[in-house]
């Protein structure tokens, strides 16, 4: 019994000899180094939770576009059977149109001819008919139709419009409109304040005339003044000058059908 307890007791006593042999320093580094493991540990797990919800979050995304991608994909052939189903469609109400604006123009071109005729008495330094962006144009100058300063018709420019008047009631499906042009030197005189006043009469009496006295309808006729702001010839000359004061008679065809067949 005496030999196990000094047994025990050297024991103990080396073992207490070897721990204070031990450097307190290192001790205390191997403890940081298990937390510092310990820490590393939890970082790598939250990375990895962070990785696993990066995949999840892009399985998603890739799933999403494959959705995308196949209703584009569908669109497309929906589109293209569309297409190939109107090519005939298009073609005929391509044909339609052009059939359409070649009946205007016809229109037009007989309508200048008729025009041409009934004002064939008059001079050429009087009035002139011409085609210009689809509309027909008679343009009568101030000599037939006023004198200076004045919105009162001549007999003369009656005969002119009378003439007109047979050609326009004949004919359907146009619409008028009557122009007042000046030159560049002011009126003065107590009727008109300015070239303004003086064009807008101007027109505004042939419109009366034409609808008043020779029949055309009201509905398809409007009066407007340019007053010296339209010139056709440089206003630095009295020759000049001369032409620009003039009176234009502006006839446009229906275009109603052709704004229908543009909207379908």
């Amino acid at each position: 019994m005496n030999k196990i307890i000094r047994n025990s007791f050297l024991l103990l006593l080396a073992g207490g000899i070897f721990m204070s042999c031990v450097p307190k320093r290192k001790l205390l580094s191997s403890q940081q180094w298990v937390q510092k493991l310990q820490s590393d540990s939890a970082a790598c797990h939250n990375t990895l939770d962070d990785c696993n919800a990066t995949v999840k979050n892009l399985q998603g995304q890739k799933s999403s576009l494959e959705d995308a991608n196949a209703a584009a994909a569908n669109d497309l052939a929906n589109l293209s059977s569309k297409s190939k189903m109107t090519i005939a469609e298009q073609a005929k109400r391509l044909q339609s149109l052009q059939d359409l604006i070649q009946a205007q123009k016809d229109v037009m071109t007989k309508l200048k001819k008729s025009i041409t005729d009934a004002l064939i008495n008059f001079k050429a330094d009087e009035l002139s008919v011409y085609i210009k962006d689809g509309k027909v144009y008679v343009s009568l100058s101030e000599k037939l139709l006023f004198k200076s300063g004045s919105a009162v018709v001549d007999p003369k420019g009656k005969e002119a419009l009378a003439s007109l008047a047979k050609v326009l009631n004949s004919t359907k499906d146009i619409s008028v409109m009557i122009e007042g042009h000046t030159d560049t030197i002011p009126i003065k005189n107590a009727t008109f304040e300015d070239n303004w006043s003086l064009s807008v009469s101007r027109a505004t009496s042939i419109v009366r005339i034409l609808s008043n006295d020779y029949g055309f309808d009201a509905h398809r006729i409007v009066a407007s003044g340019r007053s010296e702001f339209y010139p056709v010839k440089a206003n630095s000359t009295p020759e000049g000058r001369a032409v620009n004061r003039r009176t234009e008679i502006i006839l446009s065809p229906d275009l109603n059908e052709l704004f229908r067949l543009l909207d379908q």
